[in-house]
C-alpha cells in the first residue's frame, strides 16, 4: 500500500451547503492534501445560489447563479483533489462495504460520505387537484424554468401563491416580475406574514407595505380545493371557509421536507416526526463514518431552512475533519437563525432570540439566569421586557427584547429601518452586558459637548520619570531653537537617557512640536543614512549587501564612516533578518547593541542576566532543577518573569560559557532575552488542563515559539495563546496573540504592555489551526520589512498608512500580491535557526571573548552586593555621578612612561571591522579600555562616570559624518530637517570632531571622545584619556602614570559602587507604617478549618462564607 494513500471523501449533493462544505475542507486540507473529494450532484447544474432564485427572472442564465464558476472545478481538478458528477442520482448506500450506488448504474466507493442532500418543496398531496397543471413549487432552476415558460403561455390571467413565508414572499415577487399576470395574489393561513420571524404588530406593517406595491394579500384562508377544467388545469381555488378565487397558476411555498429517503433505506436512523436524518454533535449519524450536513440533517430534532445552519455544519464538520488532531474538536450548536432580507423592496430583519417574549427566553445569559427574580405568592417579575418603536409616517417598527435588567439583549424585528441590523446580532451571540440605557440601541446616544477630539497629554505631565522632564520641557527646547534631533533633546534635557524607556514618547512629543512649526521631521536612521530602517532593508536585501562597509558605501552619506550607535545596531538587526549570521562572528559583533555584543542583558552592576528558553512555559522538573543547580552554584538571583520563565541574575561576563554549557547540557537553549527579537509566547494550560478550555494553547504557543524563536525584528516581539474567551495568557496586550474559539482562533495583533500600553486589534476570526502559522508568517514577515528602528508593532501600526484596514488587505486579500513571498522570506529564516549560545559554547574564538580582561586571567569585583529576601543582588546605584574632571588627569601625573599592556596579535582584522577590536585591560586595580580602530589605537579609563560602571571596552564607537547628508531624490521621510532652505543645516546626533571617533557608553549611551575625553552629550562628565601605540616587538604600549598613582585615581576599589554611596532604602517609611518584618508565616489565632477574622481577645468570630459570598464572575 502506498504510503501517501488519501482519504477518499464522498460527498451526495452539490448544494449551496454541499459546495460550502467541500470549499472548507479544500481550503483546511490545502496544505496536507489528506482527502481526495468526490461529489455526486443530482442536477444537471453546477451549485448555484438557491437563495438568490429571483434573480434568474431578469437574466434568464443559469451561469449567473454559480457559485463557483466550471473553472473553480477545474483547478482543483489535478491529483484528484476534486471530482464531480452531475445529473447523477444516488440510490443507495451500503455502509457495511462503504460504497453508494447510482442510477447510471456506477458504483462509487468511499472512506468518508457525507450527505447534503438537501430538502424538497412540499407539495400538499392531500389537496385535491395537487397534481393539476399550473400547480408549481419554488425550489429549483427547473421549477422556475417551468413556471416562466407557463407564465408566457397564460398572460393576463391571476397567479397565486400559497404561503406567506419568506419563500412565499419570494416566490410573489417573481412571479410579479414576470410581467405575465395580470394580478398576483399571496394566500397566508395566518393573520400575519412572515409569521415565524414577526409579530403580529410587525407582520402587519409588511402587508401594508407590499399590498402598497400591487401584490393582494388573503390573510386567514386556507386552500381545500384545487379548482380544474376537464384538461386538468387549473382554473382556481376553493377555501376551506367555502370562498373561491379564480386564478390559472399556483405556486406553493408552505415549507420543505427533508430529503431522507436514501439514509432511511440504508438503515440510517432518521427522526420519525417531521424526518431528517438524526446526527450527534458533530454531525456524525447513526452509521460510521457517514456524516449529514445541511437541510436534511436533524439535530435535537430540529430541521433548519435556512442557509446559515447549514454552512455552520459545513464548518463544524470540514475543521474535524482536518484540524481535530491538533485542536478540540468542534461540535454543532444551536445556531443563529437571525434573517436580514429586502422583500418586496421592503427591508425586514429578525435575530437572536425573537419571539423571547412570546415563548421566554430560550437561554438566558449565565449572569442574568442568576439574578431572574423568582416567583412570589402576588407577582412573576417577567425574565424578558420589550422596547418598541414605530413610526407610522415612515413605517418603521422596531423590537428589541431584553433581559428584566435591561442588561442584555436578547433578539428583535425591524422593519423598514435595518441599518442596526449587523450592530445588534453580535451583543446578542456574544451575550456582551450593555454599557448604554437599553433605549439607545432605538433611539441613538444624547450628544454632549466638550469632547475636543485628542488626547494630548499636558505639559507638566512627567515623561521621563528618571530626569523627571515633562513634555512642557520636551516642548519648550524644540520651539526655542536649542534642540532639532531627538539627539539634542536627550543631551539637553537628558530624557531618555536613564532606563531608555521614554524614547518613544520623547520623539513623538518632538516630531509633533516640529510638525506644529512647520518643519519637516523625517524617520531616517541618523546622520549618516538619508534613508528610513524600511528603506534600508530594501536595499540591503535588493543588493545583497551582508558588510556594514558594503552598506555604508551604496547607500550612507560618508562612505568612509564607521557609523555611530544609532544606524550599527539597526543595520546590524537587518542583517540578522535578512540572513540570520552569528551576532558575535567577526563582520557582525561590532555592530551589536549592549545585549546582543554578549547574548545577554547587561545589569546595572556590569554583570548579565541568564535566561534560556522555556517555550509556552513549559518546562519538566529536570530542567529546573538543572537551573536550580546552576543558580545556586553561581549564586545568582533568580526570578519568574512575565513571559512565564526563569530569569537568573547577577552572572559574570567570564562565568557565562560555563553557565551556558551546563544549560545546553541540560536539554536548554537560548531564551533570546537579549534580543530585539520574540521573547516568549505565553500560554494558559487550555485543553491540556482547563476546564473551560476550547483550544489547544500550550501546543500552539510551543509550535509558534518554536517558530520563530531567534529570529530578529524591529524591536521585540512577544505573543500569547489563550485557551478561551478568559484570557488567561493575556495574548491580547502582546505583539500577536491568539485567542482560542469552538472554531479555532482569533489572532490578535499590535498590542503591547510598557511605558504606552496599548490592547491588540482583532486581525483575523476563527482561523483553522492549519491556517494561522502563514497568517503569523506573512504579519511578522511585513512588520520586519517596514517598521522603523525600535519601532514596536503597536506603534507601526498605528502609523502605518491605512492602519488595521490596510494591514488586513495586505495580509489576507493579498492586495499587494506579496503573500508567497512574506511566507517564503519567513521560512527561509526559519529553516536558518541556529542556538546563538551553543555555537558560543562550541567555538573557542568566540568563548575567549568573554574574558573580563584581555592581557590577564585575574578578576575584580565591580559592585558590592547587598542581601534581599534570602538572595544576592546589586547594591543601589548612587544617585549622582562621578564628576570629577577626569580628562584634565593627564595633566596632573606627576610621570608618565610607555608600558606594554597587550599583544598587538589581539587586534588582527580590528581594520576591517566597522567597531574595531577593543580590550579591558587590568592594571594594578585599575581598568583600562583599549581599542584599534581603522589603523589606530585609543586608549580610556573602562568605568563610565555616570553610574560608575565598567564598562566603556563595551561600547559601540561612533564617527561623524564627513561632508553634510545629502537626502536621496525620493526620501520615504531620525533626524528633521528645517523646511525652510534658509534655515541652518541641522546639528548631526551625535555632534563633535568629525575625525575623531567617540565610544558610546553601554549602559545609557554617554558619548566620549576618544581623543579629548569629553562627553559629547553631558557636559559634566569626562574620561581620562591614553597615548597608545604598537611597537616593532609585537606589544601594544600605554603612556601611564607609576600604578600606585594610576589606582588612586581610577582604580575600582577606589570607584566601585558601595552599599553607603546611595541614600536609604526607599521603603523605609512604608515599612514602618505598615510593620513590615519581611515574609509572613501563618499567624497565630487564626482557625484554619473555619471562616472567621481574628478580634481583640483572638476569640474568632464567624463572618459568613460559602456560597453566598462567593465572587460572582
Amino acid at each position: 500500500m502506498a504510503l501517501d494513500k488519501k482519504t477518499k471523501l464522498v460527498v451526495v449533493g452539490l448544494g449551496m451547503v454541499g459546495i460550502a462544505f467541500i470549499e472548507k475542507l479544500l481550503k483546511l486540507d490545502a496544505r496536507t492534501h489528506e482527502y481526495n473529494i468526490v461529489v455526486i450532484g443530482e442536477e444537471p447544474h453546477l451549485a448555484y445560489n438557491r437563495v438568490g432564485l429571483t434573480s434568474f427572472f431578469s437574466h434568464r442564465k443559469v451561469e449567473n447563479l454559480y457559485l463557483n464558476p466550471k473553472e473553480w472545478y477545474t483547478q482543483h481538478a489535478p491529483d484528484n483533489k476534486l471530482n464531480y458528477h452531475l445529473n447523477t442520482l444516488v440510490t443507495a448506500i451500503d455502509p457495511s462495504n462503504k460504497t453508494v450506488a447510482c442510477a447510471n448504474g456506477d458504483v462509487v466507493s468511499y472512506d468518508i460520505l457525507v450527505l447534503a442532500t438537501g430538502s424538497d418543496a412540499i407539495l400538499p398531496r392531500h389537496t385535491p387537484g395537487y397534481d393539476a397543471n399550473g400547480v408549481f413549487v419554488y425550489r429549483t432552476i427547473e421549477d422556475l424554468q417551468n413556471l416562466i415558460a407557463f407564465g408566457e403561455s397564460h398572460k393576463g390571467t391571476v397567479g397565486a401563491v400559497v404561503g406567506g413565508g419568506l419563500l412565499g414572499l419570494e416566490a410573489a415577487n417573481a412571479m410579479m416580475d414576470l410581467k405575465s399576470y395580470e394580478k398576483v395574489k399571496l394566500v397566508e393561513r395566518n393573520k400575519w406574514v412572515l409569521s415565524r420571524q414577526l409579530d403580529a404588530e410587525a407582520g402587519n406593517l409588511v402587508v401594508e407595505k407590499v399590498t402598497e406595491l400591487g401584490l393582494e394579500i388573503l390573510l386567514s384562508k386556507r386552500v381545500g380545493q384545487i379548482k380544474v377544467d376537464p384538461k386538468n388545469n387549473v382554473t382556481g381555488v376553493v377555501f376551506e371557509d367555502g370562498e373561491q378565487m379564480d386564478c390559472s397558476t399556483i405556486c406553493f411555498a408552505i415549507g420543505v421536507q427533508p430529503r431522507d429517503s436514501l439514509a432511511r433505506s440504508a438503515g440510517i436512523k432518521c427522526a420519525e416526526k417531521g424526518g431528517g436524518i438524526l446526527v450527534n454533535d458533530d454531525l456524525s449519524t447513526s452509521a460510521p463514518d457517514i456524516y449529514a450536513i445541511g437541510e436534511c440533517a436533524s439535530w435535537k430534532n430540529q430541521t433548519f431552512g435556512l442557509i446559515a445552519p447549514g454552512v455552520e455544519m459545513a464548518d463544524v464538520l470540514s475543521f474535524n475533519l482536518t484540524q481535530a488532531k491538533i485542536h478540540v474538536p468542534r461540535v454543532f450548536k444551536r445556531p443563529d437563525l437571525s434573517t436580514k432580507l429586502k422583500l418586496l423592496g421592503v427591508d425586514v430583519a429578525s435575530f437572536g432570540d425573537f419571539f423571547a417574549d412570546r415563548d421566554g427566553p430560550s437561554s438566558l445569559p449565565a449572569k442574568a439566569a442568576r439574578k431572574t427574580t423568582k416567583t412570589t405568592e402576588d407577582q412573576k417579575t417577567p425574565s424578558v421586557k420589550a422596547l418598541t418603536y414605530k413610526d407610522p409616517f415612515a413605517q418603521v417598527y422596531k423590537k428589541y427584547l431584553f433581559t428584566s435588567d435591561g442588561k442584555y439583549l436578547l433578539g428583535g424585528m425591524m422593519i423598514g429601518d435595518t441599518r442596526d441590523y449587523i450592530k445588534l446580532v453580535p451583543l446578542v451571540k456574544n451575550q456582551k452586558e450593555l454599557t448604554i440605557p437599553p433605549a439607545e440601541l432605538i433611539l441613538g446616544a444624547k450628544k454632549e459637548g466638550g469632547d475636543d477630539g485628542t488626547d494630548d497629554l499636558d505639559d507638566d505631565t512627567q515623561i521621563c520619570s528618571c530626569h523627571n522632564v515633562t513634555k512642557g520641557d520636551v516642548v519648550s527646547v524644540v520651539k526655542d531653537g536649542s534642540c532639532k534631533t531627538v539627539g539634542d533633546v536627550k543631551a539637553c534635557t537628558k530624557a531618555g537617557t536613564g532606563c531608555g524607556g521614554c524614547v518613544p514618547l520623547v520623539t513623538s512629543i518632538f516630531a509633533k512640536t516640529m510638525a506644529d512649526m512647520g518643519a519637516e521631521v523625517t524617520n531616517y536612521l541618523c546622520a549618516h543614512f538619508s534613508y528610513s530602517r524600511a528603506d534600508l532593508f530594501h536595499i540591503v536585501s535588493v543588493k545583497q549587501l551582508d558588510t556594514f562597509a558594503d552598506v555604508m558605501r551604496e547607500a550612507g552619506n560618508d562612505p568612509e564612516s564607521d557609523g555611530c550607535e544609532a544606524c550599527k545596531p539597526a543595520v546590524a538587526s537587518i542583517f540578522a533578518s535578512l540572513w540570520n549570521k552569528h551576532v558575535m562572528s567577526k563582520p557582525m559583533h561590532g555592530l551589536q547593541e549592549t545585549n546582543d555584543r554578549f547574548l545577554g542583558n547587561i545589569q546595572r552592576n556590569g554583570t548579565f542576566s541568564v535566561v534560556p528558553r522555556v517555550s509556552a512555559g513549559e518546562i519538566t522538573p529536570d530542567k529546573l532543577i538543572v537551573i536550580g543547580e546552576v543558580a545556586k552554584k553561581y549564586n545568582l538571583y533568580t526570578k519568574i518573569t512575565g513571559g512565564q520563565r526563569i530569569d537568573m541574575f547577577g552572572a559574570k561576563k567570564q562565568d557565562l560559557i560555563d553557565i551556558w554549557a551546563r544549560l545546553i547540557e541540560g536539554g536548554m537553549e537560548s531564551g533570546h532575552a537579549y534580543a530585539k527579537s520574540l521573547r516568549t509566547v505565553k500560554s494558559c494550560v487550555g485543553t491540556s488542563w482547563c476546564r473551560f478550555g476550547v483550544g489547544d494553547s500550550v501546543g500552539m504557543a510551543v509550535r509558534i515559539e518554536e517558530r520563530y524563536k531567534s529570529i530578529r525584528s524591529p524591536h521585540k516581539i512577544k505573543g500569547g495563546v489563550s485557551g478561551c474567551v478568559r484570557e488567561c495568557a493575556e495574548a491580547r496586550n502582546k505583539d500577536f496573540g491568539l485567542v482560542a474559539t469552538e472554531k479555532g482562533f482569533n489572532i490578535f495583533v499590535a498590542g503591547n504592555g510598557g511605558a504606552n500600553p496599548k490592547h491588540s486589534d482583532l486581525l483575523a476570526k476563527d482561523v483553522p489551526p492549519s491556517e494561522v502559522i502563514p497568517i503569523l508568517d506573512r504579519y511578522l514577515m511585513f512588520y520586519i520589512r517596514t517598521a522603523d528602528k525600535l519601532q514596536r508593532t503597536a506603534r507601526w501600526l498605528e502609523a502605518l498608512p491605512g492602519g488595521l484596514a490596510y494591514l488586513k488587505q495586505v495580509i489576507l486579500e493579498d492586495k499587494l500580491g506579496i503573500c508567497a513571498s512574506l511566507e517564503a522570506q519567513m521560512q527561509a529564516l526559519v529553516d536558518s535557526f541556529f542556538d546563538e549560545w551553543a555555537e558560543a559554547v562550541r567555538d573557542p574564538i568566540l568563548a575567549r571573548k568573554f574574558a573580563q580582561f584581555a592581557n590577564t586571567p585575574e578578576t575584580l569585583e565591580t559592585v558590592e552586593t547587598t542581601e534581599d529576601r534570602g538572595q544576592t543582588r546589586p547594591v543601589d546605584w548612587p544617585r549622582a555621578a562621578a564628576a570629577e574632571d577626569f580628562k584634565g588627569l593627564k595633566d596632573r601625573w606627576t610621570s608618565t612612561t610607555w608600558q606594554p599592556v597587550i599583544e598587538a596579535r589581539y587586534f588582527a582584522g580590528a581594520d576591517a571591522t566597522p567597531n574595531g577590536i577593543s580590550a579591558n585591560i587590568k592594571r594594578g586595580d585599575t581598568q583600562l579600555a583599549l581599542w584599534r580602530v581603522r589603523g589606530k589605537y585609543y586608549a580610556t579609563q573602562q568605568m563610565c562616570p555616570h553610574k560608575r560602571s565598567f564598562a566603556l571596552s563595551d561600547g559601540l564607537i561612533g564617527q561623524d559624518v564627513a561632508t553634510p547628508p545629502s537626502p536621496p531624490a525620493s526620501p520615504s521621510s531620525s533626524s528633521p530637517t528645517p523646511s525652510d532652505p534658509s534655515s541652518p543645516a541641522p546639528k548631526k546626533e551625535p555632534c563633535g570632531s568629525q575625525t575623531t571617533p567617540w565610544i558610546s557608553c553601554p549602559f545609557h549611551k554617554r558619548n566620549f571622545d576618544l581623543t579629548s575625553g569629553s562627553c559629547r552629550n553631558d557636559a559634566d562628565l569626562s574620561i581620562a584619556t591614553f597615548a597608545a601605540e604598537e611597537r616593532a616587538d609585537g606589544m601594544v604600549y600605554l603612556k601611564l602614570p607609576p600604578i600606585e598613582e594610576l589606582d588612586a585615581a581610577l582604580g575600582t576599589s577606589k570607584w566601585m559602587v558601595r552599599k553607603g554611596d546611595a541614600p536609604g532604602g526607599e521603603f523605609e517609611e512604608l515599612d514602618k507604617k505598615i510593620g513590615f518584618k519581611g515574609r509572613r508565616a501563618k499567624r497565630a489565632g487564626v482557625d484554619p478549618n473555619g471562616n472567621g477574622k481574628v478580634e481583640g481577645d483572638g476569640a474568632v468570630r464567624k463572618t459568613g462564607g460559602g456560597c453566598g459570598v462567593a465572587v460572582d464572575w
